[in-house]
């Protein structure tokens, strides 16, 4: 099987998309699928957009310029272009922006972690938009799903708002949840070490995120604040941001700033945070997925998460964490934590369920076979 693989920037940087246009076409390289890339498309922006951003700006709106139909149009042209000059046996996007007007003889697939609908209002830079984005923007994501072949989406919420919201024919949508972003050759057994070595009787909480408001890092440190005055020694590590707070941080937490996973030292500072980790909490206002759920998940880390967006797909309760409402107390999480320190065998079986949790579904070869699976048989 050839494919036309088709993102907007360069698909080989680890650091677009949280290294998801990366790790997608890895992980079908790996089902020897051959791949001919079509990225880093170049973006057609004139001083009427510049313009429009600017004025919607004096009227407190937010403009996207990447739903500008003469801009998806140009992008359209561009993988048109290119895709005349190589054979291959269908289009497969990591989004619905560079196939919204593709006319193609192939098969259209995407794999995303949304759909426009789904990201109205969801995270602030897709919030309070003007009318001319909120049309453009539905009317591009119906052409493009109905266009499509195969719409898969990282998420049950996700590919619940395309059906919802552009009923589209379900029976093309699937779920395939997307893999850890993280290299993992670890066995059960050296799993079972790695949790033996947490201690009994100190919780260690790690907090991983780039927005400390959305990714909840006020409630981590609430949580680990109560812990520790319960009488539960806590340790919180915070890595992706600074903490906004407005008093000295308490001297139980480690605020280590952002970690790049491009190196090989950031790679193995994160792997050995997560391997002495308790739980990985991260009470998101919003999210579409959370690959760190599965990255967690593959060092038999349980996660703490909110019931938002399409975190439920990565974090199931009692198979590899607990998931809080948005509103949850924080006497919620310390509850739930401080009986699973009071039980250890507890924590134990939640941790190595956390791993089988990777192993069986949350993993980029699961996700690869799965997904081959489904375009050999519309192409079929």
């Amino acid at each position: 099987m050839k494919i036309a693989y088709v993102t907007p920037y360069k698909s080989t940087d680890i650091l677009s998309w949280s290294g998801l246009g990366f790790y997608i076409a890895q992980s079908l390289k790996e089902q020897a699928i051959e791949i001919k890339h079509i990225d880093s498309l170049r973006e057609k922006y004139s001083l009427l957009f510049k313009a429009k951003k600017a004025f919607y700006l004096l009227l407190k709106k937010r403009y996207l310029l990447d739903r500008e139909p003469v801009i998806i149009k140009d992008y359209a042209n561009q993988v048109y272009k290119r895709l005349s000059q190589t054979n291959v046996d269908l289009v497969f996007s990591t989004g619905t922006i560079p196939i919204a007007y593709l006319d193609c003889q192939q098969p259209i697939v995407i794999w995303s972690d949304c759909t426009f609908a789904g990201m109205v209002d969801f995270y602030p830079y897709t919030s309070n938009l003007c009318q001319e984005t909120l049309n453009h923007g539905n009317v591009m994501e119906s052409f493009a799903l109905q266009k499509c072949k195969l719409a898969i989406f990282a998420s049950e919420w996700a590919a619940q708002t395309a059906i919802d919201h552009y009923k589209i024919d379900p029976i093309k949508v699937k779920v395939v949840p997307f893999g850890a972003n993280i290299e993992c050759h670890r066995s059960l057994n050296e799993i079972k070490m790695i949790i033996e070595k947490r201690p009994p009787n100190k919780c260690k909480l790690l907090f991983i995120g780039v927005d400390w408001f959305r990714k909840g890092g006020n409630i981590a440190l609430e949580v680990a604040k109560a812990l520790n005055k319960s009488g539960l020694p806590t340790e919180l590590t915070i890595v992706g941001c600074k903490p906004i707070v407005k008093e000295p941080l308490p001297n139980f937490v480690k605020s280590l700033g952002f970690i790049s996973k491009s190196s090989e030292e950031g790679k193995q500072k994160i792997a050995d945070l997560l391997a002495e980790s308790h739980f990985l909490i991260l009470p998101s206002q919003s999210e579409c997925f959370g690959v760190v759920f599965c990255e967690a998940s593959s060092f038999g880390v349980p996660c703490l998460a909110t019931q938002v967006g399409g975190i439920p797909t990565a974090v199931r309760d009692n198979f590899n964490g607990k998931l809080f409402a948005l509103d949850a107390n924080i006497s919620d999480y310390c509850h739930y934590i401080s009986d699973l320190f009071t039980h250890y065998s507890d924590y134990k079986k939640l941790a190595l369920s956390a791993f089988d949790e990777y192993h069986s579904r949350l993993n980029w070869s699961v996700a690869g076979k799965t997904v081959k699976n489904l375009l050999m048989d519309i192409l079929s």
